[in-house]
C-alpha cells in the first residue's frame, strides 16, 4: 500500500468511524461511572471493536455470504439497536437506572455499555464492517496489504482513545445540566443517524429509492 494509498484509508475510515462525534455518546453512555471505570469501559470497547472489524478484514464478504445475510441488511438491524440506545437517551431511562444504585452496583457489568452499544454499532459499526471489507478486498490482496490495512485501522482507533480520554473533564466543564442538555439531543441525533441506517439499507436493498445517503 502506498502513502497515498494509506492516507485514502485512514480519511476514510476515520470520517466512517468519526472519532470526534464520538466523545460526546461516550460521555452520555458512562454518565454516573467513575474515571476508572469509563476508562475500562472505553478500553474494552475499543478492545471488541477492532477484534469484529478485524474480523470483517478477513473473512466479511465470505461470512455474509455464507448465510445469506446482505450488507443492507446489516444496516437496517443496526440502525434498529441504534434507535433503542436513543429511547434510552431521550427518556434517561440508562440515568435513572444508574442513580438508583449504589456505588457499587453502579458499574455492573448489565448495564455495561462497552460492547453493546460503544464497541458496535457505534465504533464497529455497518459502514465501518463494510469499509473494513473494502479496503483489505483492494487490488492487492497479499499479506503486506492486510497489514497495512490493520495499521490504518490501529491509528483510527487510537483517535478515537484520545477522545475518550478527554470525556471526563469534558463531563466535567459541562457540569449536571449541560450533561443532561447534551444528552437529550444526542438522543435525538442518534435517533436520526438509526434511521438514516435504516433508509441506507433499504436503499441498497433496492427497497426504496431516491434516499440521499449519509
Amino acid at each position: 500500500m502506498s502513502h497515498s494509498e494509506a492516507l485514502t484509508a485512514f480519511v476514510t475510515l476515520f470520517v466512517v468511524v468519526d472519532p470526534i462525534g464520538l466523545a460526546p455518546l461516550f460521555i452520555a453512555l458512562t454518565h454516573g461511572m467513575s474515571h476508572r471505570a469509563r476508562l475500562r469501559v472505553g478500553l474494552r470497547a475499543l478492545a471488541v471493536a477492532a477484534g469484529l472489524l478485524t474480523v470483517f478484514a478477513l473473512f466479511g464478504d465470505k461470512l455474509l455470504s455464507a448465510i445469506g445475510i446482505s450488507m443492507p441488511a446489516f444496516r437496517i438491524s443496526g440502525g434498529l439497536l441504534l434507535f433503542l440506545t436513543a429511547l434510552d437517551m431521550l427518556f434517561e431511562r440508562r440515568t435513572q437506572r444508574r442513580e438508583g444504585q449504589s456505588a457499587a452496583h453502579a458499574e455492573d457489568a448489565a448495564d455495561d455499555p462497552s460492547v453493546f452499544p460503544l464497541a458496535m454499532p457505534l465504533i464497529a459499526g455497518p459502514g465501518a464492517m463494510a469499509t473494513m471489507i473494502l479496503l483489505a478486498g483492494g487490488p492487492r490482496q497479499d499479506s503486506l496489504h492486510f497489514v497495512a490495512v490493520l495499521a490504518v485501522l490501529a491509528v483510527v482507533l487510537l483517535c478515537v482513545l484520545a477522545m475518550f480520554l478527554i470525556a471526563t473533564p469534558l463531563e466535567r466543564a459541562l457540569g449536571r445540566t449541560g450533561t443532561m442538555v447534551v444528552t437529550r439531543l444526542l438522543g435525538m441525533l442518534l435517533a436520526a443517524l438509526s434511521v438514516q441506517f435504516i433508509l441506507d439499507g433499504l436503499r441498497g436493498a433496492g427497497i426504496i429509492a431516491g434516499i440521499t445517503g449519509r
